[in-house]
């Protein structure tokens, strides 16, 4: 939207939601001043704020979206919001900078998509988004595989001259290495199947970060799950109960959650609406 007036304002997005939002949200909206507000239209609220087009439109704004200082504080309060819409009615979360010029533009997108958007409500009533992330002590888990295969082959290692012993043990160091990629690969997949049997739907997320820094451990997997309010108990318990089993070997799983479905939202909204 090159050529935008400094003053022109938008309509922001934040979600979609149920008409009971209305009754309690309160706060600013993204820019932090302009308060949040609904608009209900045919059985549905848009959860909304008035902003500044210049703002999110235009090479400017580019600029803008590269500058985590401002950037970070509008991403938290938009998360802030749909979190609490999302705590008083399901929500079909946008995502951050979803604009539209004026109510007119937004009511013909609602006229548009009204049937897939109340589909996704339903779908997602009494659900919620918990993602399970599986992080891995690389170190500690090579120890542990590596010091098994030592013990197994101590009696052999033993028989051998002091210059074969060496290139013996690095076989075998490569043969954990092998061993400990393969154990990985199988405990994920099942504990993720046996995860999987609490929640309505499941989805495989990029690992965009595999170096937490975080006492040396790395993500190697990470998945959301769509999962429904009364099975949330049952699954923090296998969770815990993969924690329990695969920990010593330095293999944990990390819940988090409820979060926004926005690993299930359809692909309805764009960055921006004309």
């Amino acid at each position: 939207m090159s050529g935008v007036p400094d003053t022109a304002s938008a309509i922001y997005l934040f979600c979609l939601a149920r008409p009971q939002v209305a009754q309690a949200l309160q706060g600013p909206g993204v820019d932090g001043q302009t308060l949040v507000s609904s608009w209900t239209f045919q059985g549905l609220a848009a959860v909304i704020s008035k902003v500044t087009q210049k703002d999110f439109c235009g090479p400017e704004a580019e600029a803008r979206f590269e500058d985590l200082t401002w950037l970070g504080p509008r991403a938290c309060r938009h998360e802030a919001v749909v979190e609490q819409a999302m705590r008083l009615s399901p929500v079909l979360p946008a995502t951050f900078g979803t604009l539209f010029s004026s109510r007119k533009a937004l009511e013909e997108f609602l006229k548009k998509h009204h049937a897939a958007i109340c589909r996704f409500l339903d779908r997602v009533a009494d659900k919620e988004e918990w993602a399970v992330k599986g992080l891995l002590d690389r170190k500690k888990a090579r120890e542990e595989i590596s010091s098994t295969i030592f013990a197994r082959q101590k009696e052999l290692l033993s028989s051998f001259p002091q210059g074969m012993r060496y290139f013996q043990e690095q076989r075998m160091l490569a043969d954990a290495d092998r061993e400990l990629n393969g154990w990985v690969k199988k405990t994920c997949e099942e504990v993720m199947e046996d995860l999987r049997q609490q929640a309505a739907d499941f989805r495989y997320r990029p690992v965009l970060c595999p170096d937490l820094g975080k006492e040396g451990m790395q993500m190697i997997s990470n998945c959301a799950l769509l999962v429904p309010r009364r099975a949330v108990a049952g699954l923090r318990a296998r969770t815990n109960e993969a924690n329990v089993r695969h920990r010593p070997r330095g293999l944990v799983f990390e819940l988090s959650g409820p979060w926004p479905p926005y690993s299930f939202s359809p692909s309805l909204l764009t960055t921006a609406e004309a």
